[in-house]
C-alpha cells in the first residue's frame, strides 16, 4: 500500500490557474498542482511551417524546459534540448492539437512554451493542463481582434499521471510517489472523454489488462475534475 498522506488514492493535488500571468502574450497561466509550478505562455505567429504553407490550415508547436532552479538538483541548461525534453515537447504538441480545429487557423502557427518553475512530479501532465488555458485565451485576444473570425479550439484537453502501488491506484503523482510506484503512467484525454495518448511503463513487474482498466478509470475521473477547473478559471467574474 502507498504512504500518500493527506488526501485520498483518487484525489488531486490542490490546483491552481492564474491566468494573464505575464503581459507579454495573449495568453499565460502559472498552473500549480501541489508543489509543481509551470509558467505556460502561447504566441501566435502569421507563419506555418513549409510544408503546410498550402494545406490551408495552422499548426500548434512547443517547446517545454526545466529551469536551472526547478528542481534540488541544479538543472544545467545544456540539457534542456535533450531527448526527454523533445519528447515531452512533442507529447504537448499532439495533445493541444487533439483539441483545436487547425483548419479554422489557416496560416497561424500557435507556439505553446511551457518553462518548469518547481518540479515536484507530473511536470508534463501540468503543463498540458495549463497550456489549454492560455492557448485558448490568446486564440480568444485574436478572435476579440478580428484576427481570427472564430476560435479554433473545439475541445478540452487536459492530463493526469497516475500510477499502481501493490493493488492501489493512486491518482497525480508527487516525485515521491512516482519514483516508488510499481506501474507509472501519463494519461491525456479529451472533454468528452477521448483518449490521445497513454504512456505506461512497468516499473518492476508486469501488469495486467485490468490494471490498466483500473488505471485509466481513476485517471478519467481525475481529468474529468481538471476539465471542470479550466471551464471555472475561464468564466469571467
Amino acid at each position: 500500500m502507498s504512504n500518500r498522506v493527506g488526501r485520498a488514492s483518487h484525489e488531486l493535488r490542490p490546483v491552481v490557474m492564474h491566468r494573464a500571468y505575464t503581459e507579454m502574450t495573449p495568453g499565460s497561466v502559472l498552473i500549480e498542482m501541489g508543489r509543481t509550478r509551470v509558467l505556460c505562455t502561447v504566441s501566435l505567429d502569421r507563419d506555418v511551417p513549409p510544408w503546410m504553407r498550402d494545406s490551408g490550415e495552422g499548426w500548434i508547436t512547443a517547446e517545454y524546459a526545466m529551469l536551472p532552479g526547478s528542481s534540488q538538483e541544479r538543472i544545467r541548461r545544456s540539457s534542456i534540448s535533450g531527448g526527454r525534453v523533445k519528447e515531452i515537447q512533442r507529447l504537448i504538441g499532439r495533445s493541444l492539437r487533439a483539441a483545436v480545429d487547425l483548419g479554422a487557423m489557416p496560416g497561424v502557427t500557435a507556439r505553446i512554451d511551457c518553462d518548469v518553475l518547481q518540479a515536484d512530479g507530473g511536470t508534463r501532465t501540468a503543463s498540458i493542463t495549463g497550456a489549454w488555458v492560455a492557448l485558448a485565451d490568446a486564440f480568444d485576444a485574436h478572435v476579440a481582434a478580428g484576427a481570427l473570425a472564430v476560435s479554433p479550439v473545439v475541445e478540452h484537453v487536459a492530463a493526469v499521471s497516475v500510477g499502481i502501488v501493490g493493488d492501489e491506484v493512486l491518482v497525480d503523482l508527487d516525485y515521491p510517489e512516482d519514483v516508488s510506484v510499481d506501474v507509472d503512467c501519463n494519461v491525456v484525454m479529451t472533454g468528452s472523454g477521448g483518449l490521445v495518448e497513454v504512456q505506461g511503463t512497468a516499473e518492476r513487474a508486469p501488469f495486467s489488462r485490468a490494471a490498466l482498466s483500473a488505471m485509466l478509470d481513476g485517471a478519467a475521473a481525475g481529468i474529468e475534475e481538471l476539465v471542470r477547473l479550466q471551464a471555472a478559471v475561464r468564466v469571467p467574474g
